[in-house]
This record gives C-alpha cells, sequence and structure tokens, in this order.
C-alpha cells in the first residue's frame, strides 16, 4: 500500500464520510478507522465499504495511551485523521468531564504516539486535526471567522475543542511535528445522529412530535453539506502546507428558525402533507445556557490556496438529506431506539 491512515472517529457522522470517501478514492491507501463506538459511532454508516480490502475497523478509545501506542506500531501510519471527539454542547454542559477527557486527552495521547512513532520520517508524515468554528465565539450580525479570529469559546465542548486546537499547534512548534488545523461549520446530510437540529427535526416531523426551538430562534449558524466537508478534508491532508489551518464553510447562514420552517415545508412536500402542517409543530422552548448568536465562516483561504469550495446550494443538499432519511427509514429506527448498538457485536465477533 502507498500510504496507511489512521482516521479516528471513522464511524461517526463526518468521520463515515471520511472514510467512505478515502477507501474508495484510494485504492492503494490501507484505511484503519478507528472508534469507540459510544452512542454516536454507527458502524451502519459504513456497510458499503466494510469488506473493502483496503480498510479495516479497529474499536477502541484514543486515551488509551498503551493501546494507541501499539496500534500505531503495528501500523506504521503514515498519516492521522482525527475527527474522534465528544461533539454536542448540550451533552458538554450535563458533562465537561468526559469532553475534558475524550477531547483533550485523547489528542494529546493520539500527539504523543505519532511524535514517538514519526522521530526519523516526520517529513513524509501528517497529523491532520478537525476541529470546530465554535472556538471562536459568537459574531454579532456582521462579520465572519477567519482564521486569525481570537479564540473565544463558550461551551464546555468548544472549550475542549480549543484546548485540542493549542495543543496540536504546540507539537507543532515545540516538536517539530508535521500538523495541520481546520476549522468547519456545522455539517448536515445522511448519517447524522438525531439529536443535532436537522435530524432531529427531520425525524419528529416524520413521528408527529414537537419541534423544540432554542428561544425564539434567532441562532444563526453557517450550514456545510458533510460530502463536501469531507472534500476539504481530502483537499487539506494531501496539499496542505505544515503548521497552517484552513476554515471551512459552507457560505451558507440560516436562522435557526427559518432553517425549521424551509424543512417542514420540505417534508410536507416529500410526504404528501398540506403546506403547514409540519410548522404546527414548531415549539419555542428554554434557551440553550451560553447560546452563542452567530457563526459564519470565511472559506477564503482554502479556495484561494487549495482550490475547494462547496459544491451544493443548500435548500438542494437538504432536499437530498430528507431523501435519505425518508429512504432509510431502517437506519432512523435503530439509531433511535439504540439497536444500533448491537452490529458491532453480531458484525464482528462472529468473524
Amino acid at each position: 500500500m502507498k500510504k496507511t491512515v489512521l482516521i479516528t472517529g471513522g464511524a461517526g457522522f463526518i468521520g463515515s464520510h471520511v472514510v467512505r470517501l478515502f477507501v474508495n478514492t484510494y485504492p492503494d491507501y490501507a484505511i484503519v478507522n478507528l472508534d469507540k463506538l459510544t452512542y454516536a459511532g454507527n458502524l451502519q454508516n459504513l456497510v458499503d465499504v466494510e469488506n473493502a480490502p483496503n480498510y479495516t475497523f479497529v474499536k477502541g478509545d484514543i486515551t488509551d495511551a498503551e493501546f494507541v501506542q501499539q496500534l500505531f506500531q503495528q501500523y506504521q501510519f503514515d498519516g492521522v485523521i482525527h475527527l474522534a471527539a465528544e461533539s454536542h454542547v448540550d451533552r458538554s454542559i450535563s458533562n465537561p468531564m468526559e469532553f475534558v477527557t475524550t477531547n483533550i486527552i485523547g489528542t494529546v495521547t493520539l500527539l504523543n504516539a505519532a511524535r514517538a512513532n514519526w522521530k526519523d520520517a516526520a517529513n513524509d508524515k501528517r497529523f491532520y486535526h478537525i476541529s470546530t468554528d465554535e472556538v471562536y465565539g459568537s459574531l454579532g450580525e456582521e462579520g465572519f471567522f477567519t482564521e486569525e479570529t481570537a479564540y473565544d469559546p463558550r461551551s464546555p465542548y468548544s472549550a475542549s475543542k480549543a484546548s485540542s486546537d493549542h495543543l496540536v499547534r504546540a507539537y507543532f512548534h515545540t516538536y517539530g511535528l508535521p500538523i495541520v488545523v481546520s476549522n468547519c461549520s456545522n455539517n448536515y446530510g445522511p448519517n447524522h445522529f438525531p439529536e443535532k437540529l436537522i435530524p432531529l427535526m427531520i425525524h419528529n416531523i416524520i413521528t408527529g412530535k414537537p419541534l423544540p426551538v432554542y428561544g425564539k430562534g434567532e441562532n444563526v449558524r453557517d450550514w456545510l453539506y458533510v460530502v463536501d466537508h469531507a472534500r476539504a478534508i481530502d483537499v487539506i491532508f494531501h496539499k496542505g502546507v505544515n503548521g497552517e489551518t484552513y476554515n471551512i464553510g459552507g457560505y451558507n447562514e440560516w436562522k435557526n428558525i427559518d432553517l425549521v420552517h424551509l424543512l417542514c415545508k420540505i417534508m410536507d412536500n416529500k410526504l404528501g402533507r398540506n403546506p403547514g402542517t409540519s410548522a404546527q409543530l414548531i415549539t419555542y422552548v428554554k434557551d440553550r445556557a451560553g447560546h452563542d448568536l452567530r457563526y459564519a465562516i470565511d472559506s477564503a483561504k482554502l479556495t484561494r490556496d487549495l482550490g475547494w469550495k462547496p459544491s451544493l446550494q443548500f435548500e438542494e443538499g437538504l432536499a437530498k438529506t430528507v431523501d435519505w432519511y425518508l429512504a432509510n427509514s431502517a437506519w432512523l429506527t435503530n439509531i433511535t431506539s439504540g439497536d444500533y448498538l448491537k452490529y458491532y457485536e453480531q458484525q464482528y465477533h462472529q468473524r
């Protein structure tokens, strides 16, 4: 194989799309997917590539230093694409220590293993850390996050990601570890765990449950189609400059309430319901603690230096996302019932 690449968190939402892209695009790469298979990791996301000759799944914890070190020695990785993270803000408010452990300790554990195993050939290696726009804090009604925006995290989740970003860059400056970092806006698309806004709303519209909207729904997010994000990760991994940061955004800002209304309109049409039916399910709930008002990413550097740009308009991407969820009702049922957790036992323990 030309390269052996470790993708952490590869059974998750974004990770599964990255794994699929790399397995299919680079048959001469050995792709190792390391995932702990917590609630958001689902191997059913990868059934189409699980038997590919260049794909290997490993169940494990990135905070287990001995295990991670053994994995590096066994596979002799040429690159790491680090996506494994706790990522839901509400969960971070309820249990910040879990986010500190996974997002900070886990990242340093991987950095230490890379540093220990790449001493003699660092120029041929790459540690790619994927982060979030939430590390930058909250914007007013104008302006955009750039790679030079000062960090100002407001939640335990974003603070833990900010800390991991700083540590990755510190290993570049202190030890010369070849790293790149990217910070992305909100992703949407197939295989998204239904605790996040768009899949939650889709699921609740299907089942006729209330559509909970924080506050007045005035918070603004920049939405990025997950396949476009995977394409950006591919470009940055192969063409990015060591030590650099690249922001990935969709140039696609929506107020939460406007997004929910658009989703209701699309769903009513797809489900053959009378216009306005789903919108009647909208319910306003108490605002999230420390809820950032607005995120917006400037991707000009990524477009200028590496040639990436989004491929889809939001309405098209959202319609494709809805179509996927409607066509994969079994996936959605397994996720919401917890049955997807049995897949690893059934699929891997019988081998």
